[in-house]
């Protein structure tokens, strides 16, 4: 059984990361890997009622690999870290079957009480690079956490949620040839907030237009008008700043 485990953890590396060569590479070199050694003893111990000696083990994994998992976490089956520097998993955190977390992201708490204070990832989840989720919510199973974000409401299942504080996107072609999007980045985007933001800039350069009609025809008429000094909507360039 422990032989299985452990073949399922190397084949998910060469799964989900192309610079992976071989067997003995991902052994030696891979700190996710190893992270995740040392996390089964740690809990192995923990379990077992040996809380500092499983605190022990976690400190040393963290010291050799940049990698923090609480020994108490509860962790799926393969499931990967990539590079992993500066992964923060917190003690009452609970991570389904096949997921994968890049570096820097966290699964903090919001609370000093104890308790469950810390998220739970369902199945296939991935959680972009730098990421932070944080308290006893709930991310669905295949839901993508976008690089950066900040995440502190529950995220549905095969949901993509970006930004800060996260929001809930559509996204299409998560998924590249039948594998996970990287970092959880996906070529497209439908962001109800941009979308609302250029629709205002249209109608806003919209608005311009149809006064400059209406001034230029009082003008036309004898009018009297004054204009003030206002500058121009460009709407390419704020557009592209939405972008």
């Amino acid at each position: 059984m422990i032989f299985t485990k452990l073949k399922e953890e190397i084949a998910v590396v060469f799964d989900r990361d192309p610079a992976a060569r071989s067997t003995w590479e991902v052994i030696t070199c891979y700190p996710g890997f190893h992270a995740r050694l040392f996390h089964r003893l740690a809990h192995w111990l923990w379990n077992a009622g040996l809380k500092w000696l499983a605190r022990l083990v976690s400190h040393l994994s963290r010291w050799l690999t940049g990698i923090e998992i609480h020994p108490g976490a509860r962790i799926g089956r393969r499931f990967f870290i990539d590079h992993g520097m500066g992964v923060v998993i917190g003690e009452t955190a609970e991570i389904g079957d096949d997921c994968t977390l890049y570096h820097g992201v966290t699964l903090g708490g919001t609370s000093w009480n104890k308790g469950k204070r810390h998220p739970t990832l369902g199945n296939g989840v991935v959680v972009g690079a730098g990421a932070k989720i944080l308290g006893p919510i709930t991310i669905g199973d295949g839901a993508k956490i976008g690089s950066n974000a900040v995440v502190v409401k529950e995220v549905p299942p095969g949901a993509t949620a970006i930004g800060i504080p996260a929001r809930i996107v559509e996204a299409h072609d998560t998924v590249q040839n039948g594998r996970f999007a990287a970092y959880a980045v996906v070529r497209e985007l439908n962001d109800p907030m941009a979308k609302a933001i250029h629709e205002l800039i249209e109608h806003c350069v919209d608005t311009d237009k149809r006064i400059e009609q209406i001034l230029a025809e009082v003008k036309r008429l004898g009018g009297r008008v004054e204009e003030p000094e206002a500058p121009r909507l460009d709407a390419n360039q704020l557009n592209k700043m939405v972008d």
